[in-house]
């Protein structure tokens, strides 16, 4: 099973916000040894959200979409979702519990707009103030707000998806190896790919600044076995060709 990240907002493509949830995501997925395959920026314009939300639900992996579920004429993304499923919004009666537990006796037709999802949703609860998200046909919709959204997405990995926790075996190591250019280490690289077909390489350089020194995080993903016996022959042969390496922290 794949896993997705749908963020949305016109805020973040114009850039008058910056982005906090795809590395808070990859975060919380690795913590519980699962992994983002993919991620996508969408707009608040309806017609192409309603594309990019049909796109997403026909591949079928778990997607966590940020943003846009608020009460505001610019939210469409609850409106957007039916439309993507063929199917029509209505207040789900969780979601109207919630809000009236949280407002009492300050209810008013706009917040209850709020619980008004796309038909055959369950909610997501929100610990921080009660408006609940909904997940539908394995994707899980939450706000834009990182105080609500991300212990969201925490209930619904560990509800959800529990059986998938761990259940992979994945890793990633890597090492620093200082004072290297990647094209003295192409050679290394090759024999790498060619022994251990299995996993994959991954090279990332970095652009010293003045008075830094130069290095390039160099390392391996796959299984566990294979990727310690990988990076065993990689620390030898960076060695080998006269650099030195620190374990990647």
């Amino acid at each position: 099973m794949k896993f997705g990240a749908l963020i949305i907002g016109d805020e973040i493509l114009s850039g008058r916000r910056s982005d906090k949830h795809l590395s808070r995501l990859i975060e919380l997925l690795g913590a519980r040894g699962l992994k983002l395959s993919w991620a996508r920026y969408a707009g608040d314009e309806p017609a192409q959200l309603t594309d990019t939300l049909r796109q997403t639900f026909a591949t079928g992996d778990v997607v966590f979409s940020f943003g846009g579920i608020g009460a505001t004429p610019d939210d469409h993304t609850r409106e957007c979702a039916a439309a993507a499923l063929g199917t029509s919004v209505a207040l789900h009666p969780q979601a109207e519990a919630e809000i009236r537990a949280r407002f009492g006796g300050e209810v008013t037709p706009e917040r209850l707009q709020m619980g008004v999802i796309p038909v055959g949703s369950e909610i997501i609860p929100n610990p921080y103030n009660r408006i609940p998200g909904f997940s539908v046909s394995r994707h899980h919709f939450v706000p834009g707000f990182p105080i609500m959204a991300w212990p969201m997405v925490e209930w619904v990995l560990d509800h959800c998806y529990a059986d998938l926790h761990h259940a992979e075996d994945y890793v990633e190591r890597a090492v620093t190896v200082w004072d290297a250019y990647e094209g003295q280490l192409i050679g290394l690289m090759r024999e790498l790919t060619e022994s251990f077909p299995d996993t994959t390489l991954f090279s990332l350089p970095t652009i010293a600044g003045e008075g830094e020194r130069r290095s390039l995080e160099l390392g391996m993903k796959g299984t566990a076995a294979r990727v310690d016996e990988a990076m065993a022959r990689l620390k030898a042969g960076v060695l080998e060709r006269g650099f030195e390496w620190a374990d990647k922290a």
